[in-house]
């Protein structure tokens, strides 16, 4: 087989991974969008600093996987919407901290049950408690080989040429 081809059940198994994303991902955004009035990335941003209560813009963009412009850009529409606070990290002066606020916290508690619903329907209702498990395992160890790389905030910015 060539170097620039997947195998049969490697091109199944990668379709097959995208096409259950895309639904999920899709009927998450739809169920965000009608109870809460946010993204999927909104959610996720405001999801990880409920249980943190603050990060620093580094941390938000390294666990949610999002660009640093898309995170600035985001972090603003949330702090506009009083969702969150943008301040200098008292630890790091190069470092913005985010904190969720009591109104992001309570938007969190409101559109929770909903997702919650969306992912054991479509995701976890057709498998076993044995599935899952070695479902999750799976996905660890490919979270885990994906996340060996350097995060995208390490990765140096691209200069604009005029």
């Amino acid at each position: 087989m060539a170097d620039d081809s997947l195998a049969p059940g490697e091109l199944q198994t990668y379709f097959a991974l995208m096409e259950a994303v895309n639904v999920l991902q899709h009927a998450v955004e739809q169920q965000l969008r009608a109870e809460g009035d946010l993204s999927s990335v909104q959610f996720g941003l405001l999801a990880r600093l409920s249980d943190a209560g603050s990060l620093t813009m580094t941390q938000l963009a390294d666990g949610v996987v999002y660009s640093r412009s898309g995170l600035t850009y985001q972090a603003g529409l949330l702090e506009k919407a009083g969702l969150v606070t943008r301040a200098p990290s008292p630890d790091d002066e190069r470092a913005t901290l985010v904190t969720i606020t009591e109104r992001g916290a309570e938007l969190v508690g409101r559109v929770l049950p909903g997702h919650v619903e969306v992912v054991r329907r479509l995701l976890f209702a057709p498998l076993s408690e044995d599935d899952v498990r070695r479902l999750g395992e799976i996905m660890a160890t490919v979270r885990d080989h994906m996340r060996a790389q350097p995060p995208r905030s390490a990765a140096p910015r691209k200069r604009r040429t005029t």
